[in-house]
């Protein structure tokens, strides 16, 4: 009784020569997305515009607490700055540190998740024990107490503090699915044909990582604006620059609540819930092509929107 053997390297061509399904790399549009991307937009554009047609928002008036009005349109605070020229500085301050934290948590997250178990051995070993420890680390306690020791703080420092406490998470994330993609037969045809670890790495598995890099990002994002904005509310901010938490840090300040100054505290907390959800909205779609058992629920609840209540019915029979 013989046994058919086959040459390694003609089965590595042949799996490669097999039809394979790309990797969808958008999400389909839904209202949803659509919504999340028509918010992100309009305030990316006030933030990145705005600035540009307001006054220095530092410019001291002698109307303090005026109400909104054709001339400060937001009103003004205690001291008379004008709150629509804040608003307008604060949402580019915002949106700066939310990019430096998505862009820092990408590059750390990917190195040590997607780089450490495509190379295995004792470099995803290592890479995993400095992704643990800082999982495990507090990550709200250490930067309160980072923040507290610097006195001068920038926008540029309060990012990488935030990112240096958000990336392990989506590294953890990363290095589960880029082993899930390491073991796939394509993979394992290119290094059996010769294919440089550069190469398998860039065309063979991040593309297949594009939609939950997108996702992390996304988080991370979040993460950076709302952390940046708990900071600056508890006095440990950025100094000498406006973000959304540092005009809500002087609105308390200033008791503008107690006096029932809303135009000073409602217009950048409005912004920040609208935004954040706005990016969630986003994330949501994104992982329905990471999830397929969520986008196959997501299809079957759109399907039954058309379906007439008789047509409902006798689906639901169906499945009974």
């Amino acid at each position: 009784m013989s046994i058919a053997t086959q040459d390694p390297e003609l089965a590595a061509a042949e799996a490669a020569a097999l039809p394979r399904k790309k990797a969808r790399i958008l999400p389909p549009m839904t209202p949803k997305l659509a919504v999340g991307l028509v918010i992100a937009g309009l305030i990316t554009i006030f933030g990145l515009v705005g600035p540009w047609f307001v006054g220095d928002p530092s410019t001291v008036n002698d109307v303090g607490l005026a109400p909104p009005s054709s001339e400060f349109w937001l009103g003004t605070t205690q001291t008379g700055q004008d709150v629509f020229a804040q608003l307008a500085y604060a949402t580019r301050g915002s949106l700066i540190i939310g990019v430096i934290v998505g862009a820092l948590t990408l590059v750390m997250s990917a190195f040590f998740g997607v780089v450490g178990a495509f190379a295995g051995g004792w470099t995803d070993e290592a890479f995993s024990l400095v992704t643990n420890v800082m999982l495990v680390i507090p990550g709200l306690p250490l930067v309160i107490v980072i923040s507290s020791y610097v006195s001068e703080k920038s926008v540029l420092l309060v990012a990488v503090v935030l990112a240096l406490t958000s990336w392990a998470g989506s590294a953890r994330v990363l290095r589960g699915f880029t082993l899930s993609v390491r073991n796939r037969d394509y993979v394992l045809a290119a290094r059996v044909s010769g294919e440089p670890s550069w190469r398998i790495l860039a065309v063979e598995i991040l593309p297949n990582l594009i939609p939950l890099l997108a996702s992390q990002v996304v988080f991370a994002v979040i993460f950076g604006i709302l952390g940046e904005a708990g900071l600056s509310f508890l006095g440990l901010g950025a100094t000498g620059s406006f973000t959304w938490g540092t005009m809500l840090y002087y609105a308390q300040n200033g008791l503008a609540l107690r006096l029932g100054a809303w135009w000073w505290f409602v217009p950048p907390g409005l912004l920040l819930a609208v935004f954040g959800a706005a990016l969630s909205l986003i994330n949501f779609s994104i992982d329905t092509i990471i999830n397929p058992k969520l986008r196959d629920s997501t299809r079957e609840v759109r399907k039954g929107w058309r379906m007439t209540r008789q047509q409902l019915r006798k689906a639901e029979e169906e499945v009974v």
